[in-house]
């Protein structure tokens, strides 16, 4: 084919210089056939196009490809095989042709049966605190010198694009409960709907259409924050594009180069300012005289007004060992003597682990998120422990025990007794009854007075514990003596000399 620069010289010689076909293409090293398209036509271009492709070594499996293609074509897109793996499957059937003749026929097979064009799209617009989007990430982060994979929520204001992002260790229920909570928390208000992909925890079924079964504690906190939940279609990421595009942004913004934290609280106050100076510093797609900030800051009074935040645990039956120790998301807990052996309930939130049994906590410890970890309280072994005194030298939730100062003097000097444990044990049990803050005054007097044992400690509690002495009545001023009478002990005497 000719360029346009060439057709260009060919059409002002023939039109202006009135030069002839022949001395034209003579001149410019052309055929005169193509000197006759080129002055008896306008086009200043022209295209050369391949009326029909050659694909020798692909025409006798272009019937196989067809059917793999037409099987392929019900599955939603991210579970069609690529081009690549169509290629191999037809290498393993005998095609030894090259890749590029497969990819061409595919792409042309799917650009005549598609529906719609590629990448065609209706423009949204949303109203201020109508809606906002919702999703998460994978992103990588130094945690203590270590490379980490922590989940990101993400959420966006449909109307301004104020970005939020908080990282967590896991994606699970209870995180996306208290993702809502911080994300409504920072901005300052609730959107009244909510747009989701079809998250497990949010999506137990899918039905036709927009129909879905929500799962039952989603549908609980979308009431109390009085959100009206709405899911896309699936495999239809563009439903939701503002969030999905925020996660590609923050991600080069934010998470490249990998931010460098001693803990996920110092990274998550950083990720909020983070968000401030990209909304500060960005212009609005829509509002382009305006940043992202300063249309925030118009929306924010359109916001549904905040709630309190939403009790955000998932619950789940368990049985507690004899132990004392109940299973939580991979990790095990101690819980309180009572509830040994019993069925409890155990409410895990996004920040800890609370055991009730009898509609009464019996255990709350900060989570774990490593797995097989075991967390003890050794006050739940208490009551156990003054049954069995012995326990105390080797019992694991005993190991490394933090007791308060007073407590924990008393227990290096009775270590000098034979019978140090079993004293300290008695110590100890007077918690039950009295309560760590008496026993601990009790402790801190024995170790000022030098004597540490356990009898002396629970005797000074036990006058600590004594009601306070009557005072006298007052002796009103007309019964006072005015001449006291005086005791002589000799009368005694004269009267055994007489006897």
């Amino acid at each position: 084919m000719i360029g346009v620069d060439l057709i260009g010289q060919i059409r002002r010689a023939f039109h202006d210089q009135g030069r002839g076909i022949k001395t034209i293409a003579r001149e410019f090293s052309v055929s005169r056939t193509t000197v006759r398209k080129v002055v008896r036509g306008d086009a200043t271009e022209f295209r050369y196009e391949r009326g029909v492709q050659p694909a020798p070594k692909l025409g006798a499996f272009v019937e196989d490809l067809t059917a793999i293609l037409e099987a392929e074509a019900a599955l939603p897109r991210r579970e069609r095989r690529s081009t690549q793996r169509l290629f191999e499957e037809l290498r393993g059937r005998g095609y030894e042709g090259a890749h590029d003749s497969v990819h061409r026929f595919a792409r042309t097979w799917r650009q005549d049966r598609a529906r719609l064009p590629a990448k065609a799209y209706v423009p949204m617009s949303f109203a201020p605190g109508e809606a906002y989007q919702f999703d998460w990430s994978h992103e990588t982060i130094t945690l203590q010198g270590l490379p980490l994979m922590v989940k990101a929520a993400h959420m966006r204001l449909s109307h301004s694009r104020m970005p939020f992002v908080r990282a967590y260790f896991r994606e699970t229920q209870e995180l996306v409960f208290d993702a809502h909570d911080k994300a409504f928390a920072f901005y300052g208000g609730i959107c009244r709907r909510g747009i989701y992909d079809n998250m497990k925890t949010a999506v137990e079924t899918i039905f036709v259409g927009k129909a879905r079964q929500y799962n039952r504690r989603f549908l609980q906190m979308c009431s109390h924050h009085l959100i009206e939940p709405v899911a896309c279609t699936p495999a239809a990421g563009w439903e939701k594009g503002q969030v999905e595009n925020q996660v590609g942004n923050l991600r080069d913004q934010v998470f490249r180069p990998k931010p460098k934290v001693t803990s996920l609280e110092e990274l998550n106050a950083w990720l909020e300012d983070q968000c401030i100076a990209y909304a500060k510093r960005t212009r609005h797609p829509e509002f382009k005289d305006r940043t992202i900030w300063e249309v925030f800051q118009e929306e924010r009074p359109a916001l549904m007004e905040l709630r309190s935040p939403f009790d955000g645990f998932v619950e789940k039956a368990v049985r507690a060992s004899t132990t004392c120790l109940v299973m939580a998301d991979h990790n095990r807990y101690s819980v309180g003597a009572r509830a040994a052996g019993q069925t409890v309930l155990v409410r895990t939130y996004a920040e800890r682990v609370v055991v009730l049994f009898e509609d009464r906590i019996v255990a709350d410890h900060p989570r774990q998120f490593r797995r097989d970890q075991v967390v003890y309280d050794p006050w739940h072994y208490l009551p156990v422990l003054v049954k069995k005194p012995g326990a105390l030298r080797n019992g694991a939730p005993f190991k490394d025990w933090d007791l308060p100062p007073a407590l924990a003097q008393v227990r290096a000097e009775l270590k000098r007794h034979e019978d140090g444990d079993r004293q300290f044990v008695k110590v100890l049990g007077a918690v039950l009854d009295h309560g760590l803050e008496a026993v601990e005054a009790a402790c801190t007097e024995a170790v000022e007075a030098g004597i540490c044992h356990g009898d002396v400690i629970l005797t000074i509690l036990a006058r600590q514990l004594q009601p306070p002495p009557v005072a006298s009545i007052a002796i009103p001023e007309a019964l006072v003596l005015k001449v006291p009478p005086l005791a002589d002990c000799a009368r005694y005497d004269s009267i055994r000399r007489v006897a």
